[in-house]
């Protein structure tokens, strides 16, 4: 699978500070695993249901000086939530986007892209039983499904924290937001925003300042 715009963003976005054990739920290819490995020195965990994509990601960790570690697991995310005993102080996400009618003929890619294995009250539930009373959660979503996330989640004791709008384009309305989410009701939701592109549809200054250190040639 190739790497998005979305985990790149998320993963460089992401407050990682005093986070020793990371969990990425759906790690596909294993992009944002590898990149919080680049950023943190934390033992990450990632789960990641189809074997072909859990392959490939494990290839990629074995190949990367970030290798030991990181841990690939290939299973259903609620089997692990139900197995695991571990706990995380950062649990990170690029989840499923799309409805079921717009299915990929690829069954790798409908594993990765669909809420057909992993709906957002399941990501909850097991994202309250794993992250620590004082931990973190991040995501990325659609701005058009994310309002419902943030109500989904506040059902579990996830409150919104913070978010980040992305615009595709100078002039453009956001399409993403990046979210943050803790136990407890904040005092007050930060916002902040980024522009990916310019009218020229060159990389914005903003866009390769957050990313500078992770993509080549930006």
């Amino acid at each position: 699978m190739k790497v998005g715009t979305d985990s790149i963003l998320l993963g460089s976005w992401c407050n990682v500070k005093n986070s020793n054990k990371i969990l990425d739920i759906g790690t596909g290819c294993g992009i944002i695993a590898l990149l919080l490995a680049s950023r943190t020195n934390a033992i990450i965990d990632a789960v990641e249901l189809d074997k072909n994509s859990a392959f490939e990601a494990a290839t990629n960790f074995k190949n990367s000086k970030f290798g030991n570690r990181l841990n690939i697991i290939n299973c259903d995310f609620m089997d692990y939530v139900n197995t695991s005993t571990h706990s995380y102080e950062l649990i990170i996400s690029n989840p499923p986007f799309f409805s079921n009618d717009l299915n990929s003929p690829t069954l790798s890619r409908n594993s990765a892209r669909h809420i057909a294995n992993l709906n957002h009250n399941n990501l909850c539930i097991g994202v309250k039983k794993l992250l620590v009373s004082e931990g973190r959660f991040y995501l990325v979503l659609p701005c058009e499904i994310a309002n419902e996330f943030i109500v989904t989640a506040q059902n579990h004791g996830l409150y919104l924290h913070k978010k980040q709008l992305v615009y595709p384009k100078t002039g453009s309305a956001p399409n993403r937001i990046n979210m943050e989410f803790r136990f407890g009701f904040p005092t007050e939701v930060m916002i902040d925003e980024i522009t990916i592109r310019n009218t020229d549809n060159q990389h914005s200054s903003q866009y390769k300042e957050l990313v500078k250190e992770f993509l080549v040639g930006i």
